[in-house]
């Protein structure tokens, strides 16, 4: 049986690889060994990236809520803690979102969680 030479999938793998570093700068786009290398890393900071998104958009809400609550004297923790002893059930993001576009609703809430606390 004749040997099977190896030439093919190389040719296959180097081109996916550096189609991916496409647009890198310099030997990152060029050559096969350093481009590995940058999408490698490119790929793991992505997947890192994808999760922190979801903590940054948690740190904008809660910082919208806070200056909310503030606005109608109270601390962010201690309507966070109203609303919890209230039964209110809303997550930060429509907090949030009531926050910046339904100023009096929010105000309602925020009345709710005063009075629960105090």
């Amino acid at each position: 049986m004749a040997r099977i030479k190896g030439g093919l999938n190389a040719k296959k793998k180097h081109k996916r690889v550096l189609k991916l570093a496409k647009g890198y700068r310099g030997a990152r786009s060029k050559q096969y060994r350093i481009a590995k290398q940058s999408v490698m890393r490119a790929l793991a900071s992505a997947y890192a990236g994808r999760k922190e998104r979801k903590r940054q958009f948690r740190q904008l809400w809660i910082a919208r809520i806070n200056a909310a609550a503030r606005i109608n004297g109270l601390s962010y923790s201690r309507f966070m803690y109203g609303l919890k002893l209230a039964g209110v059930e809303v997550n930060r993001k429509m907090l949030a979102e009531m926050a910046v576009n339904d100023a009096e609703g929010f105000k309602t809430l925020a009345e709710l969680a005063k009075s629960k606390v105090a």
